[in-house]
């Protein structure tokens, strides 16, 4: 019969991108979420009986464990990028490894992010670390991948940033200088697809992804205003100021919470040593090349205000 990959997170941004990479390598996908039913969009890309919809709560073992029952693989994809991250990135991670090991799974891959570090000034990241930890102890042979800042169509950081150029006429940047190393989401998914398939070789090794280029905010902000025919100016904010907005991130409709302004003040950048998306064979994309067919629709006149091409 063939395998059986259960993805924890499955139906969230990198998630429906992984379902997809395994889809085409044959396998049958369980998806896992607190609320299976905001992933049925998924339905229409496996063939009858090749994805499944389960709900669980990682921060639940027993939930886990119905959820992870038969796998040969198994994929967590939770994270969250502010609140309880002791609960979901450290304990959540340990429920999950605890049980795809108590089930029998062949293999286990973490997605963790650069920046997971014990020593981290956020807390996001030392839970990161912690959990990667976690993950180590209770599955033995665990593939741990830690991307950069992922973008994509659907993604919550090309596109936050293009509505607000498209709607300020001055744009302030906080943390301008701040470095990434933005990978594609269909790169990621590949290589999770490939690390939870071919465990033989990609098992207990931590993978850094990052994409082709290293840009800072401030410039992936200019970046952006082009691909989308914006002409504004751009305001970089002080450290200072931009320390005094963070503290107000407990408001509603902040735009930076404390801990993120902390994240800003580390680089996400692959580190030197580390093996990356040529571990897997894959070439990274580079966001100019993708990036434009979805940004097209910040233009003023959508489609019909995109630059001419040359033939």
């Amino acid at each position: 019969m063939t395998e059986l990959v259960t993805l924890f997170g499955g139906g969230g941004f990198v998630g429906r991108y992984v379902v997809q990479a395994l889809l085409r390598r044959g396998r049958r996908v369980r998806v896992v979420g607190r609320d299976p039913r905001r992933a049925f969009f998924l339905k229409p890309q496996g063939g009858l009986g090749q994805i499944q919809f389960v709900a669980a709560d990682v921060t639940r073992p027993r939930s886990v464990e119905r959820a992870v029952a038969g796998s040969d693989a198994v994929v967590n994809l939770v994270g969250v990028l502010f609140g309880r991250f002791e609960a979901i990135h450290v304990e959540g991670a340990r429920n999950v490894a605890e049980a795809a090991r108590a089930a029998g799974a062949q293999a286990f891959v973490h997605v963790s992010a650069i920046g997971a570090d014990p020593g981290s000034p956020s807390a996001y990241g030392r839970s990161k670390a912690a959990g990667e930890a976690a993950v180590r102890d209770a599955f033995d042979g665990a593939a741990i991948l830690r991307p950069s800042v992922v973008f994509g169509p659907e993604d919550d950081f090309v596109n936050r940033f293009a509505r607000l150029i498209r709607l300020a006429p001055i744009v302030p940047v906080l943390g301008g200088g701040a470095r990434f190393q933005p990978v594609y989401v269909s790169d990621v998914a590949q290589a999770a697809a490939l690390a939870a398939t071919e465990p033989q070789r990609f098992a207990g090794r931590t993978f850094e992804l990052g994409g082709p280029e290293i840009v800072t905010m401030a410039g992936l902000n200019r970046r952006i205003a082009t691909m989308i025919g914006a002409k504004r100016g751009f305001l970089e904010l002080p450290d200072a100021v931009g320390e005094m907005i963070a503290k107000l991130g407990f408001l509603p409709g902040a735009p930076i919470t404390t801990d993120q302004w902390r994240m800003l003040r580390r680089d996400s950048i692959v580190t030197e040593g580390f093996d990356g998306l040529a571990a897997f064979g894959i070439e990274p994309t580079a966001l100019d090349a993708v990036a434009p067919d979805w940004l097209v629709r910040y233009r003023r006149q959508g489609r019909f205000g995109a630059e001419r091409r040359a033939p």
